[in-house]
């Protein structure tokens, strides 16, 4: 499965970004799908996840700050972030995996990742 992102870049604090992930050639509708990010010298953080039918969950540092969707007929999943904080500084990064159906605990279950990743998309805030 690849997974393309874009959208990334610098902006002050406040500000906006809308970051994009192209599925193409995939079973698109089938994918749990996912946002997670990795600012220097620290972990990679689960951001936001959605599952198949559209279930959505937000990690308590940016909920209430950003939106995740997806498009099915252009196979792309979206990440709206606002109030941009420096502390959103990282490298986001697009992740997959097929859907089991469950969208219990989703936030639980996907911390440690998905099982297909694009390469990363930067955020740079600036205070």
């Amino acid at each position: 499965v690849q997974l393309v992102e874009s959208g990334g870049g610098s902006v002050q604090a406040g500000g906006t970004l809308r970051l994009s992930c192209a599925a193409p050639g995939s079973r698109f509708n089938i994918f749990d799908m996912g946002w997670y990010r990795q600012a220097p010298g620290k972990e990679r953080e689960l951001v936001a996840v959605i599952s198949s039918g559209g279930t959505t969950y937000y990690a308590a540092p940016v909920r209430g700050r950003i939106t995740i969707s997806r498009d099915s007929a252009k196979k792309t999943l979206y990440l709206q972030l606002n109030s941009l904080r420096p502390e959103d500084t990282a490298k986001y990064y697009c992740a997959a995996s097929p859907s089991d159906d469950n969208t219990s605990r989703m936030g639980h279950r996907y911390s440690s990742g998905l099982d297909y990743w694009g390469n990363g998309t930067l955020v740079t805030v600036s205070a």
